[in-house]
């Protein structure tokens, strides 16, 4: 499923026009990304939790020339899916 897909149904199962729902999965995606650039954590009960980690820097190997490289640290998005997810999914 595309972002086109998503806003249909969104617009379907809301009773909502396709514009509408286009700035709803808008402006969620864009509070999701703020939240966690500011290191902060957004819950969704039952469905997951969106947050930042810290991968700490690391030396790594360039797979063509085998030249050692350094990686440097970095925040990383990650998301840890809800039990009402699982089990839908299950």
């Amino acid at each position: 499923m595309n972002k086109t897909e998503l806003v249909e149904r969104i617009a379907v199962s809301a009773d909502i026009s396709k514009t509408n729902a286009a700035r709803i999965l808008d402006a969620f995606t864009e509070t999701v990304a703020a939240t966690m650039a500011n290191g902060d954590k957004l819950s969704l009960i039952g469905f997951g939790t969106f947050e930042t980690r810290q991968r700490n820097a690391r030396i790594g190997r360039n797979p063509q020339t085998g030249k050692e490289i350094n990686i440097p640290a970095a925040n990383v998005p990650v998301f840890k899916a809800g039990k009402a997810l699982k089990d839908a999914v299950n």
